[in-house]
């Protein structure tokens, strides 16, 4: 007699509870018999109903089963199919010829360590350490990939919104264009720096599965893009009728104005809680603080602008700072309302 045994590894269980803990449904699919299959989903945490003949049935839901044994090659691929009909994100995770047609039809298939050359040829991920701790990272890196867009997205959407109506108030509040060909150029050069930047950002993934809401994202967007437009009309409109500066100088208030806002902007937006419950990643404060330095050192010295005292730059950070607070206030109550986040 010739026992022979091939246990889970011994992260396993750990590693599905992880997942579990992610949003992520786990379900063991192997063309071994039922009795061996069974043994070993119980060893690793997968308790629940089990489907054990072939073919599948034609209608599947996610939550029907946590284990398929005895299954064909095919049947793995119909399996992913009917689960991405019913709108689930499938993550296929195998090691042999026969589960590549799986792997491809997945919206991501994961090749282990040891597989075999079709099934690594066949997948979108392929591990290169042994065991399965790298889905976790993989999860956790897309996740956190997805706030860093959404954190561009959102900040797009508010700049987008409040610059162009605001060059439209400028020239109706002073009768000429506010903004020189050259400022926007300037304006357009520091401000992809400070995008580049927040690619590196510091980022909390998400605890569950995200999902784009565009028309949400819109409706946020163009709310705080609103109360955006609305900060930068007033420091315009203080400018001219209150401290009576000249059109060059009210350009220079437009360009210091319009970057001031647009750094409370990306530091309300990069944080899903209030703007103070992270720390932004090294290179965004690196390229925020030379961002700030430079703008307020050519809008004070009068290089390639008119020159503006430090009381009023002084004046205009302050006001960012406190409309920062009040967007952020917005931010958390749209946050709310549209779940965006």
């Amino acid at each position: 007699m010739i026992a022979l045994s091939d246990p889970p590894r011994e992260d396993s269980k750990a590693l599905i509870t992880e997942l579990a803990g992610l949003g992520v449904r786990t379900i063991m699919v192997t063309g071994d018999a039922a009795a061996t299959a069974e043994v070993v989903a119980r060893a690793i945490g997968l308790d629940g109903p089990v489907w054990s003949t072939t073919p599948l049935p034609g209608k599947i839901r996610a939550e029907d089963y946590v284990l398929y044994a005895g299954v064909l090659p095919e049947d793995k691929y119909s399996l992913v199919k009917m689960l991405q009909g019913s709108g689930h994100i499938v993550g296929m995770c195998g090691d042999g010829a026969n589960d590549a047609p799986a792997l491809r039809q997945a919206q991501m298939g994961i090749a282990v360590f040891s597989a075999t050359d079709v099934a690594k040829s066949a997948a979108g991920i392929v591990l290169t350490e042994p065991g399965l701790g790298g889905i976790v990272a993989s999860i956790k890196e897309g996740r956190a990939t997805y706030q860093r867009i959404l954190t561009y997205t959102l900040r797009s959407l508010v700049h987008k919104v409040g610059q162009v109506l605001f060059l439209a108030a400028g020239l109706i509040i002073t009768g000429q264009a506010i903004l020189t060909p050259m400022l926007m150029v300037f304006m357009m050069i520091t401000g992809d720096f400070l995008a580049m930047a927040s690619s590196t950002d510091n980022v909390r993934p998400s605890a569950t599965p995200s999902v784009w809401k565009i028309g949400n994202l819109t409706v946020v967007g163009i709310s705080m893009g609103a109360l955006d437009l609305a900060f930068c009309v007033s420091s315009l409109a203080i400018g001219k009728f209150v401290l009576h500066l000249d059109i060059e100088g009210l350009r220079t208030l437009a360009v210091v104005t319009l970057v001031f806002s647009g750094q409370a902007v990306l530091y309300v937006v990069r944080e899903r809680r209030h703007l103070w419950n992270s720390r932004p990643g090294p290179w965004l404060m690196a390229s925020s603080s030379i961002d700030l330095a430079l703008v307020s050192l050519l809008a004070y010295s009068g290089i390639a602008t008119a020159p503006l005292p430090a009381t009023v730059l002084g004046g205009v950070f302050g006001a960012a700072a406190l409309f920062a607070l009040v967007l952020d206030m917005a931010k958390l109550a749209l946050f709310r309302r549209f779940a965006v986040a």
